[in-house]
Parts: C-alpha cells; sequence; structure tokens
C-alpha cells in the first residue's frame, strides 16, 4: 500500500490554488442525466471520486470525457436505470443518481452506497421525500428501487437540514408535475451551484440560498456549460494547515464569503487573515489560543473541517471542547491523533482536548477523507517522522495533496510499503 511519510517541522508558506468542489462536481456530474445531449463542466477538482463517478456514468450508458479541469458528459435518450455496485459501493456520492433517474426515467435501482466511515448516514430522508413525490421506493437485495410514473409535486419537510437529501429531491422535482416546496433545505454554497446549473438547464426555482425551495417541475431540460464552485473545505484546509505550521500561505481562487465562521474562528485562536479578490491569506505566529468549537450546518463551522480543527484543539494553549452535531462517528479517527501524543477525551458528540506542546510522530491510519488530511497536517508539526496510511481516502477528496504541500515547503513523500511493516 502506499503511505504518506511526513517529517514535521517545516513552515508553510506561499501560494496555494483552489479547485473545484468535491462536494459540489459530483451532484452537478449527477444533474447531467437530466437532460439529452452534451453537458460541459469546468473548474473539475482531479480527484478520484470524480474517476469513481465518470465510471458509474459511463455503465449507465454516458460517454465521459475528462480534460484537466474539465468534463464533458454526453448522455443519451435512454440509459440503463441500475448502477454497478462495485462502483457505488466505494462512494456515497453515487446515491446521487437516484432522483434524476427516476425523475426522467421513471426508475432507477442503485446500489447501497459506501465511502467515508463517520457515521450511519441513513438514507431515510432520501427515501421518505421520493416517496413523497410518489415514487414506490423498497430496499432489495442491497440496491435501493425507486418507480414513478411521473413524480408528482408535494410539500417536503426536513427534520435535519440534510445536504444529501435535499440535492435528491431538488434533482428529482425539476421535472415532477406540480409545484414542490423543500421545507428546512440545506443552503451549503455546493447546494446553490447545484441549483445555478439547474436553473440554466430550464429549471424553475425560486428561494435559492434559503432554507425553503419552492420547484415548478418542467417538461424537459437542456444541457449547459458550467463552473463548479470552488472548494471552500480544500481551502479551509490550507488555511488551517498555514496555523498550525506557524506559516504564511495564500489561498487563491477561493470564495472568503463561503469560510466566514472559519476564517473568524481562525482569527480568535490568533490568526491573521486578509482577504483579496481572488481568495485570502492566513498567517500565524504564535501558538493557538484554545478555542470551543461545535460543528453545524451551514452557515456554521462545517463538519468537514473538524478533525483539522481538532488537530488544532492538539497542539492549543489550554483545554477546548470540540463539539460535532452532523456526523454521530466523526470522532473515530480522534484515537489516531492520540498516537502522536494529543490528550484527547471523547464523550459522545463532544472532544475535550488538552493541548500539549508538541506532538510526536507515529503510524497513523486515516479513517476517511477529512481525517487523513487533518493527519497529514498534524504530522506536518510533529517531532519526527508520521505515516500515514489508506491515502486513498484523501486522494478521493484533494488533488495532489503531497505536490502542494511540498509547494509550500512539507516534507511529504508518497511511500509504497508492503502492509506487514506499517505499524507492526
Amino acid at each position: 500500500m502506499e503511505v504518506f511519510a511526513v517529517t514535521g517541522g517545516a513552515r508553510l508558506a506561499g501560494e496555494v490554488a483552489v479547485s473545484g468542489a468535491k462536494n459540489s462536481v459530483l451532484k452537478l456530474m449527477a444533474a447531467s442525466l437530466l437532460a439529452e445531449g452534451t453537458t460541459h463542466l469546468g473548474n473539475v477538482p482531479q480527484i478520484l471520486d470524480v474517476s469513481i463517478m465518470s465510471e458509474v456514468l459511463r455503465r449507465l450508458g454516458c460517454q465521459v470525457d475528462e480534460a484537466e479541469g474539465t468534463l464533458q458528459i454526453a448522455v443519451p435518450g435512454e440509459l440503463s436505470t441500475e448502477t454497478d455496485y462495485q462502483l457505488v459501493r466505494r462512494m456515497r456520492a453515487s446515491i446521487a443518481v437516484l432522483g434524476p433517474m427516476v425523475a426522467r426515467f421513471g426508475r432507477a435501482k442503485v446500489a447501497l452506497p459506501g465511502g467515508d466511515a463517520i457515521g450511519a448516514r441513513g438514507l431515510d430522508y432520501h427515501v421518505a421525500g421520493l416517496s413523497k413525490l410518489g415514487a414506490d421506493v423498497r430496499s432489495e437485495h442491497g440496491y435501493l428501487i425507486a418507480e414513478a410514473e411521473r413524480l408528482r409535486g408535494e410539500r417536503v419537510h426536513f427534520e435535519f437540514p440534510s445536504v444529501g437529501a435535499t440535492e435528491n429531491i431538488l434533482m428529482a422535482a425539476v421535472l415532477a408535475k406540480g409545484t414542490t416546496v423543500i421545507e428546512n433545505a440545506a443552503r451549503e454554497p455546493e447546494i446553490v451551484d447545484l441549483t445555478t446549473m439547474l436553473q440554466a438547464m430550464g429549471a424553475q426555482i425560486d428561494g435559492v440560498g434559503t432554507t425553503e425551495l419552492v420547484i415548478d417541475g418542467v417538461d424537459e431540460l437542456h444541457p449547459v456549460s458550467h463552473e463548479t464552485v470552488p472548494d471552500r473545505i480544500v481551502a479551509g484546509t490550507w488555511a488551517i494547515a498555514s496555523v498550525l505550521t506557524r506559516g504564511d500561505v495564500r489561498v487563491r481562487r477561493a470564495r472568503p464569503e463561503h469560510s466566514t465562521v472559519v476564517l473568524s474562528r481562525l482569527e480568535d485562536i490568533g490568526a491573521q487573515i486578509r482577504e483579496y479578490d481572488d481568495g485570502f491569506a492566513v498567517s500565524m505566529d504564535r501558538r493557538p489560543t484554545a478555542l470551543d468549537v461545535a460543528t453545524l450546518p451551514y452557515p456554521g463551522f462545517p463538519t468537514d473541517l473538524q478533525p483539522m480543527m481538532l488537530a488544532v484543539h492538539a497542539i492549543s494553549d489550554g483545554s477546548a471542547i470540540l463539539s460535532e452535531n452532523v456526523f454521530e462517528a466523526r470522532f473515530m479517527f480522534a484515537g489516531e491523533l492520540v498516537r502522536l501524543g494529543a490528550d484527547i477525551i471523547v464523550d459522545g458528540h463532544h472532544c475535550l482536548t488538552r493541548g500539549v506542546p508538541a506532538l510526536s510522530g507515529a503510524p497513523v491510519q486515516a479513517t476517511d477523507i477529512r481525517a487523513g488530511a487533518a493527519l497529514v497536517l498534524a504530522g506536518l508539526i510533529a517531532d519526527g517522522v508520521t505515516e500515514v496510511a489508506h491515502i486513498y481516502h484523501i486522494d478521493r477528496g484533494y488533488v495532489a495533496f503531497d505536490e502542494q504541500l511540498r509547494s509550500l515547503g512539507a516534507q511529504i513523500e508518497r511511500v509504497k510499503v508492503a502492509d506487514l511493516e506499517f505499524g507492526e
């Protein structure tokens, strides 16, 4: 297997550019299924999850051409309505094809997805929402099957503003007969990005960026060209990397307005933030001050940056509590930070961390995309060498993570090792 060998002690400095958002582009790719013809997507990150989703679409019958930073998706008049199990089990975002397929073709058979080990994240909201729109939804032999002659508009209420369910019901509703109202909808920038593309395709949607989306169904949509919104989670990762290493990093092609809470919290712990037309810069010249943080749906502190913030808490001056309010199992990787010398106590969805002056390098394992990135960043400030295993998780969400870190001055190498050599 491959591991990242990270040598601690480097101060990150320089510029790094953010590509398109993983959490957006995968849903834009699914939305292309709603219209016959060729959809062009720009600002596409070259990450493993995009390659997996491209193959999902190919096996449905689409032609997908990948080039650096772009995708062309040719969608025929007829498609297979069954996804490939071996592909879907590798990535949860593939469930996003469910809504578009049942809306356009009247049937979808999607393998129950896999992905990151950060909690149960059931599909109840997806199922309940599609059922409200008139679909017959059932689970059989590891597949979720949805069928409807034509979906019909209805009022759909979410107890929790689920991002994935909001996206799936939104994409299903644009071709439904009548008006659909999604109450307590998620309003992340990635959903706004998806909505913007759907509107360009001919969808009738009001309330964009709010907790209530009103969709008047249309008979058909047309393909478009669309630029993916910048990845605010990657931008936040670089910001926190600068704080951890007491560096000075300028993050280009980012939108500061999408990271307001994150940048504000970093200022509170001692960072200096400078905003530019094309992004922002973060510099730090001292040990961070301990600060309690709670994750919340957008516009709150994002759950996807919680692992990186826990790494900050690990070396902060004082004690802090990090509360996870989105995914119940996102602290699974806390034990890996403890291996590096962090003083962490997990109690349910709260994590108490007493900051220590320094971490110590050790073999650790990534449990998901963001935990993997956080462990790499922790390795940057640990004494000695930290070996991070299962880095395929990181490749799913970050473009050339090791190369970009080296461009900022980090000492990190991608190394192939035998399984028994790691941590044995």
